[in-house]
């Protein structure tokens, strides 16, 4: 029987810039299909949580990074190119529903999972952002900060940010009053103040913490947790 979570394979490079981007170095032990996977939304209060595979061909893709560096206009723009170049991509979504059903961390590991399975070939090597990787991937290795030291990851990252933002914008379009084509859902002080003023949308995740309490489910700790979450990001702006 085929191991799936093989996270202790490879014997991985140290950290030393020489190194990096490490896609070189797995290319130069026999690995030619080789996919990204990263994901997006995890922090949100609202939408999905979106993972993205990608499998770069031979076209060079110039200016690839962690999305989370990129202007929006750039990601825009690679997001494009990676589709007209890469080998594959393949995205994949879940929604509040699932998320509220079981958790985050399990939502986004399915979202990778359907983004892997919705690849046009089957990868010989899965790369995945993180710690951890998702339940039934074969050759799946888990690489800490792949966002930043993989190229294949990087592009994953920008598919997966820029899919994620432009579903947002189309629910800013459908609940005018939450902005969420700015926030995008995350936890501003703008988000917080709509869902006083509106309460929930069916796009929010209602187990967390600052839903539950918009919804008056929020146990008394729990809302003091989300005041001082509260309090602490409008320190910082």
């Amino acid at each position: 029987m085929k191991r799936t979570r093989q996270v202790d394979l490879f014997e991985l490079p140290d950290d030393s810039p020489a190194v990096e981007p490490l896609d070189g170095w797995y290319v130069g032990r026999g690995f030619r299909s080789i996919a990204g996977v990263d994901e997006a939304g995890r922090g949100a209060l609202a939408g999905p949580v979106c993972a993205a595979a990608v499998i770069l061909g031979d076209e060079s893709i110039e200016g690839l990074d962690d999305s989370k560096k990129l202007a929006p206009e750039v990601r825009e723009a690679l997001y494009d190119e990676i589709w007209g170049k890469a080998r594959g991509v393949g995205v994949g979504m879940v929604g509040p529903a699932m998320i509220d059903g079981s958790n985050i961390l399990r939502a986004a590991l399915e979202a990778m999972r359907l983004a892997v399975w919705m690849l046009p070939e089957a990868p010989d090597l899965i790369l995945v952002d993180g710690d951890r990787v998702p339940a039934g991937l074969e050759q799946a290795v888990a690489v800490v900060k792949g966002d930043t030291r993989l190229r294949c990851v990087m592009a994953a990252s920008i598919v997966a940010k820029v899919t994620r933002d432009r579903y947002m914008r189309r629910a800013g379009r459908e609940f005018p009053e939450f902005g969420f084509e700015g926030h995008k859902g995350y936890a501003v002080r703008a988000h917080f103040e709509a869902l006083e003023r509106h309460g929930l949308t069916p796009i929010h995740r209602r187990t967390f913490a600052p839903c539950a309490e918009a919804a008056g489910g929020l146990p008394d700790a729990g809302r003091a947790g989300t005041i001082a979450l509260r309090a602490a990001r409008e320190r910082s702006e």
